[in-house]
């Protein structure tokens, strides 16, 4: 099977562990930024959503224009706009990109945030509200003719989608998070469900739980799973724990000098569920099983993808392989130097978890039954997954190992 690998797209170097050295809003970054994963074997990027960011569909847009092969993941919260006006926003992005467009449904975790864009709907009516807004986009992208929808939140008659996605295709919809409703409404809906790094035990009772839910919403294949996670990587493991206690250190300076405005500090209660998880399992301990390390989260509060992965390449790399054998097929990584860590990661990861996916798949072929004279007589066909693309050149050095 096929591993696909999720990057950022955005228009400054800030990260929790630096303060920006660009512009606020530098779009040569951006395009740099994408050009990086571009060029390193990346499948695609996501332009994340934020209620005072640069609004993430016209960074999507600029980005198609410059890019030949990259993918685009659009974060979208359904309460900034109609599903009418979104179904239509989302095919004529799909028809500039040419068919390099997905879209992430975001609800929201937090009240407070979502008041920001006057949104005041309770947690769970956001996802009732959200799982009617995903049915009104397939629908419209499906549909040959107007139609009429009457729906808790939204009314409307006789829409018509005149421009559709490119070449007929439907767009790849993910969506997230760790509450009862959210494995309802993304296990019911999306294509992909993401979550957010975790030991390997509790992501083996993420996917159990989202399949369970699948089967309940009538489903005969699950979303495929998509898992998020903070690469930190060097040639030694002695480095890469040095590396990890540096960039722990930074973050621990800015939360202290206030220069991480929203983060939440350690104490504060987060309200989302995949950020209280974080927290659980942060408090048991700061390593699980070969790589992940929850510090980051711990100092964050937890706050978004923030538990990192730590070694070697090589050690990166089975790590993320163990999370492949438990039926994660979307690797998103993002580290704390987001151009070299691009680099980084696409040059010296990413390959070698391709290649041991493609030892299973070698290894699973083999150990089939041979077919017999009868069934390849019969004309039944095989269905094979497309092999994986790996990009860039590998110079043997870590840009970003001694930041």
């Amino acid at each position: 099977m096929p591993v696909e690998f999720l990057g950022i797209a955005t228009t400054s170097d800030a990260s929790e562990a630096a303060a920006r050295t660009t512009a606020p809003f530098d779009t040569d970054y951006l395009e740099r930024l994408v050009r990086a994963h571009e060029d390193n074997g990346w499948t695609r990027v996501l332009f994340a959503y934020g209620s005072s960011g640069p609004e993430p569909a016209a960074l999507a847009a600029y980005v198609a224009a410059r890019t030949e092969s990259i993918e685009l993941l659009l974060a979208h919260r359904p309460n900034v706009s109609y599903p009418t006006y979104a179904a239509k926003s989302f095919a004529t992005l799909d028809q500039l990109s040419r068919g390099r467009f997905s879209v992430h449904f975001i609800t929201g975790g937090s009240d407070h945030e979502q008041q920001r864009e006057g949104d005041t709907l309770t947690k769970d009516e956001r996802y009732a509200r959200t799982q009617e807004y995903i049915q009104v986009v397939k629908k419209a992208w499906a549909s040959r003719g107007p139609f009429d929808h009457d729906g808790e939140f939204y009314t409307f008659r006789d829409f018509a989608l005149d421009v559709t996605p490119f070449e007929g295709r439907t767009p790849t919809i993910s969506f997230g998070g760790s509450s009862d409703a959210a494995y309802r409404v993304g296990a019911a809906e999306a294509d992909i469900f993401a979550v957010w790094g975790e030991p390997l035990d509790r992501t083996a009772e993420q996917i159990a739980r989202i399949h369970r839910e699948a089967t309940a919403a009538g489903r005969a294949t699950p979303p495929r799973i998509h898992a998020a996670f903070r690469p930190i990587i060097a040639p030694t493991e002695e480095q890469a724990w040095e590396k990890a206690e540096q960039i722990l250190g930074r973050i621990e300076a800015r939360l202290g000098s206030g220069g991480l405005p929203g983060r939440r500090t350690p104490g504060a209660a987060p309200e989302n569920a995949g950020s209280q998880r974080l927290l659980e399992i942060a408090a048991q301990g700061d390593r699980f099983d070969t790589a992940l390390w929850t510090a980051t989260a711990r100092v964050t509060g937890g706050a978004g993808n923030s538990n990192a992965l730590v070694g070697t390449p090589e050690t990166v790399a089975q790590a993320l392989l163990a999370y492949y054998d438990l039926g994660v097929r979307i690797i998103s990584a993002r580290g704390y130097d987001l151009l070299d860590d691009a680099a980084d990661f696409g040059t010296h990861v990413i390959p070698l978890v391709r290649e041991g996916v493609a030892a299973r798949d070698a290894a699973a072929a083999a150990a089939s039954p041979e077919p017999q004279a009868s069934d390849a007589a019969g004309g039944d066909g095989e269905l094979g997954d497309p092999a994986g693309r790996t990009d860039g050149s590998d110079d043997g050095v870590l840009a970003s190992a001694t930041r």
